[in-house]
């Protein structure tokens, strides 16, 4: 641990924040910052004036020359904002900013101290420790559930099981581990740490269960050629830093052929009977009530990779996940649906690049087109395939011409079940539109 005086310039709003997840930049996260905590970071920035500065020093990682910032956005934010008001995303708050400003006594700071931390997993281990009470704004807020999700899809923590431990042992009983050196368990936790990297790996933790889903021969080639990656550090933590850094490299592994196929994933019926249980942390307690859907996504993980590119996609999905319910808002719902369906169309289209593609092609033909490269490239099997062609067919129930009737159409009023079977339809489909 070190504490050093920093320019507040060289300090970067994390993108990455845990109360966020992914967004596209430091600009995105400031904004954010305000939408969601307006009335906290106005009262911040107050005391901030008031007091002549902050007491707790913000928790920073060394990066290309800059310094993260981990612990402390809020604060950083405000001075940020507090140093040049213009970066406040609307007039009104410009205005709030610069008025505070002028209350600054003497000459306005333009280095702060920091706690320099170079480990990541002590820095993730202070963060998990921190977050306890919010203080109206003034302290450090409290993460709610889907914060608590963030921190464990990132960084692999607090999660129901300790993959690098299992993997490690799996390893070592198939005399697979590496020679050149120990598996750094944190920087492989962070690789895995979401359902999306361990499905391409070939295996899935469910209800705190390493489950194989594909052939064990290939998922172990597949896990040795990712421990001896990073246990002889051809492959490190700068390399995994965000969401793209680990798609870059499961994408190299798969051009390579590292990576288990379509031919060896294993059935439900051919799944092993007993996998391994492990005894972990839990989130949220579970529940012997029945469980109903209020919600248009249930509340699983589906394993979807929240790229920073993402954040509007990401953010839909979550008000569909937690926010909207069903009996109660039916046409935001309805609408926000077909928003999703289309940004994730878009989505595959700009990352996968299918030669099909027309500009002019509307939204049916180009879900047909992208459904086709998917079954190409062995995403979706050829049934799958069949029934989404059947939304073309305009007389079907579950059409796109129905859901564009949901945003155009005057006389047209959604139904819980029908909405709840069409996202039973697309659901994979947007998933693999999401992670291409």
């Amino acid at each position: 641990m070190s504490y050093r005086l920093l320019p507040i310039s060289s300090l970067v709003v994390h993108r990455a924040n845990d109360r966020h997840g992914e967004l596209e930049n430091e600009t995105a996260a400031m904004a954010w910052l305000f939408n969601n905590r307006e009335r906290h970071m106005r009262k911040l920035a107050a005391d901030i004036v008031d007091q002549g500065g902050v007491y707790e020093p913000p928790l920073v990682i060394p990066k290309d020359g800059r310094f993260i910032v981990f612990d402390g956005n809020r604060r950083i934010t405000c001075l940020k904002v507090l140093g040049d008001p213009r970066k406040a995303p609307n007039n009104e708050l410009q205005q709030y900013f610069s008025d505070l400003k002028r209350k600054w006594k003497g000459r306005f700071p333009d280095k702060i101290s920091c706690q320099v931390e170079t480990d990541p997993d002590r820095v993730d281990e202070i963060l998990f420790r921190r977050h306890t009470g919010s203080q109206s704004g003034m302290g450090q807020s409290t993460w709610d559930d889907r914060m608590k999700r963030n921190f464990v899809e990132r960084t692999g923590k607090g999660g129901v099981l300790n993959i690098a431990d299992e993997i490690e042992r799996r390893l070592k009983n198939s005399n697979m581990l590496p020679s050149n050196g120990k598996i750094p368990r944190s920087t492989l936790n962070r690789l895995l740490s979401s359902e999306a990297f361990r499905n391409r790996l070939g295996f899935s933790v469910v209800k705190g269960r390493f489950e194989l889903t594909y052939d064990e021969n290939a998922v172990m080639a597949a896990l040795k050629r990712v421990a001896d990656d990073l246990a002889s550090k051809r492959v490190v933590l700068g390399d995994l830093w965000d969401v793209d850094g680990k798609q870059r490299y499961l994408g190299q592994l798969e051009a390579e052929r590292v990576l288990p196929t379509s031919a060896q994933h294993i059935s439900k019926e051919k799944k092993p009977a007993k996998p391994t249980p492990v005894a972990t942390l839990k989130i949220e307690p579970p529940s012997t009530k029945p469980i109903v859907q209020k919600n248009l996504i249930p509340h699983l993980d589906y394993g979807v990779a929240w790229a920073g590119r993402l954040h509007r996609q990401h953010a839909i999905w979550q008000e569909l996940q937690y926010e909207l319910q069903l009996e109660r808002h039916p046409n935001a719902i309805a609408v926000l649906l077909r928003v999703l369906l289309e940004l994730s169309v878009t989505n595959y289209i700009d990352q996968a690049k299918p030669q099909s593609i027309h500009p002019n092609d509307n939204l049916g033909a180009r879900i047909i087109k992208v459904a086709e490269d998917m079954n190409t490239k062995g995403k979706i099997t050829h049934k799958y395939l069949g029934e989404l062609r059947k939304l073309q067919q305009q007389d079907r129930l579950l059409s796109t011409d129905t859901m564009n009737r949901y945003v155009h159409s005057t006389d047209f009023s959604p139904s819980p079940d029908h909405m709840k079977a069409i996202w039973g339809s697309l659901s994979n489909y947007i998933v693999n539109c999401l992670n291409a």
